[in-house]
C-alpha cells in the first residue's frame, strides 16, 4: 500500500489536497494523507490503451473520461467546503456521466465507473481499502486491472449496495461494459506485449 504521509497527528482534508506540490500525487483516505508511487511504462501504456478505447466510444456522449492525475472526491452528501472533504482519491481512469459532478478541480462526487491498475506496492490499497469505499460510495463499476497476470477483475454494484463476484477477464478477451452494454473492450489491444523488468 501506498506509505502514508509523515504528520502532525491531524485530520487532512482536500484543502491540504489543493495545496499539496504539484509534483507529489497524493491520495487522503480518512484524513490520512497518502504519496502515490510513479507510475511504470507498463503503467501508463495500459492506462492510455484503456483510456483511449474509452474515449472513442464515448466521443459525442455525456459521460467523459478521465485518466489520472485526476482528483475525485468521494461525498457522504453533508459536504460544504474544501475542509469537509476527507476522501480523495486519483483513480487510474474515471467515467463520469453527470456533468454536474465536474468542476475545476476534478469530480466532486460519485463517479459512474473507475479503473485501478495495480502495482505490487497498491494491491492491498487497490483490492480492499478503495474497493470498500468505492462499494460504500455505489460506484456502479469497478475494475482492477493486474499488469504482470494481464488480468481484469469487473465488480458490479448489485441491488444490494455490495459488489458481488468478480467476473476476471484475460488478455484474450473482450469485456461488455455493464453501464454502456455497446461498448466491448479488446483486452488483446491493452496489455503491452513486452513487460519492461527491473535490473
Amino acid at each position: 500500500m501506498p506509505m502514508p504521509v509523515p504528520q502532525e497527528e491531524r485530520q487532512y482534508t482536500y484543502a491540504d489536497y489543493l495545496a499539496w506540490p504539484e509534483d507529489e500525487r497524493v491520495e487522503i483516505i480518512d484524513g490520512v494523507p497518502y504519496l502515490q508511487v510513479t507510475p511504470s511504462p507498463e503503467h501508463q501504456e495500459i492506462s492510455m490503451n484503456l483510456s483511449t478505447q474509452i474515449s472513442v466510444y464515448l466521443k459525442g456522449k455525456s459521460c467523459k473520461v478521465y485518466a489520472a492525475p485526476f482528483s475525485v472526491r468521494l461525498t457522504k452528501g453533508d459536504e460544504k467546503k474544501d475542509e469537509d472533504f476527507k476522501i480523495v482519491f486519483e483513480p487510474d481512469i474515471t467515467v463520469v456521466c453527470d456533468k454536474s459532478k465536474i468542476d475545476k478541480q476534478g469530480c466532486k462526487g460519485i463517479p459512474d465507473w473507475i479503473i485501478e491498475i495495480i502495482s505490487p506496492t497498491s494491491i492491498k490499497h487497490d483490492r480492499i481499502t478503495k474497493f470498500n469505499h468505492y462499494e460504500k460510495a455505489g460506484v456502479v463499476e469497478y475494475w482492477i486491472v493486474e499488469p504482470e497476470g494481464k488480468l481484469v477483475s469487473v465488480f458490479l454494484l448489485q441491488s444490494n449496495g455490495r459488489y458481488g463476484r468478480p467476473e476476471i477477464y484475460t488478455e484474450e478477451e473482450k469485456i461488455t461494459v455493464s453501464i454502456f452494454p455497446d461498448l466491448a473492450l479488446d483486452l488483446s489491444a491493452v496489455f503491452p506485449s513486452i513487460l519492461i523488468t527491473e535490473l
